[in-house]
């Protein structure tokens, strides 16, 4: 691993203006979690302790930047001692600066705040199987599979394996290669509510008054010796809950609230 430099992250990104990017966002943005709705988090003692390097956070995805947001505001709150909270946005003077997330590169190209969003952590990359809304069949580009490794061994990295906003869909198999090969510590995260609360970018509140819910769970246990990528994947899918079991639980979940909202309309 080559050797830190104090004053850029591993993208030449001077840390300075990074931090104070992520200060402006976080300013920004906490009122969306902590004052038009409530953000509930759960599980950050799973973050304490973790090295400062080599940690895959994987999750469900369900916007485009507030969900990266809310998360931002999770590890800069821990990184800075509290637990399950972001009641002190104190925190934002100190924030985790170490701190990557892979995106698509469509989506961080289109725009003044995608790129802000982008120095503030954003490893792009260029999706295989769609492109501008059409399917598409192209090659891994490797430069980008190296890219996250760079960030993995310089820090924390979140990626969404279904590589979509689209609930349920298919877990990718190039997130379980990268960590067969890359052996990451793995943390699995489950959101949910942000779909609700906020407009597919995450950038218009929806509607006020909900509490979308941050959830870190325990590390995966991976046998990274013996493992195949596909049994990876279908341990990474479980945790986030986004397997067709989950599916079918999700879904008659939704028919007993509307079957209750039918029998009590004031419940």
């Amino acid at each position: 691993m080559a050797k830190k430099n104090i004053f850029t992250d591993s993208f030449g990104n001077i840390y300075v203006l990074k931090r104070f990017i992520i200060f402006i966002l976080g300013l920004v943005s906490y009122r969306r979690f902590n004052g038009f709705n409530k953000l509930k988090i759960t599980g950050s003692e799973n973050l304490v302790d973790l090295p400062k390097t080599n940690v895959l956070f994987v999750s469900n995805h369900q916007t485009y930047f507030a969900d990266v947001a809310a998360m931002y505001h999770a590890f800069c709150s821990v990184n800075n001692g509290y637990l399950n909270t972001i009641k002190n946005p104190i925190y934002l003077l100190n924030p985790k600066v170490d701190f990557y997330y892979v995106a698509a590169e469509e989506t961080m190209n289109k725009g003044l705040l995608a790129r802000i969003f982008k120095i503030a952590g954003a490893v792009t990359v260029k999706r295989t199987w769609r492109a501008e809304g059409q399917n598409v069949n192209r090659m891994v580009d490797m430069s980008e599979v190296e890219n996250i490794m760079k960030a993995l061994d310089n820090g924390w990295v979140i990626t969404f394996p279904q590589g979509t906003t689209s609930a349920f869909a298919q877990g990718r198999k190039g997130t379980a290669r990268l960590v067969k090969n890359q052996r990451p510590i793995v943390i699995p995260i489950k959101i949910n509510g942000f779909r609700r609360a906020f407009d597919k970018k995450g950038l218009k509140i929806k509607v006020t008054g909900t509490k979308p819910t941050l959830e870190f769970k325990p590390a995966l246990y991976i046998d990274y010796d013996n493992e195949s990528p596909a049994e990876i994947l279908d341990k990474i899918m479980v945790a986030i809950e986004q397997t067709p079991e989950h599916n079918l639980l999700h879904e008659y979940d939704e028919e007993l609230k509307a079957q209750k909202a039918k029998d009590d309309p004031k419940a």
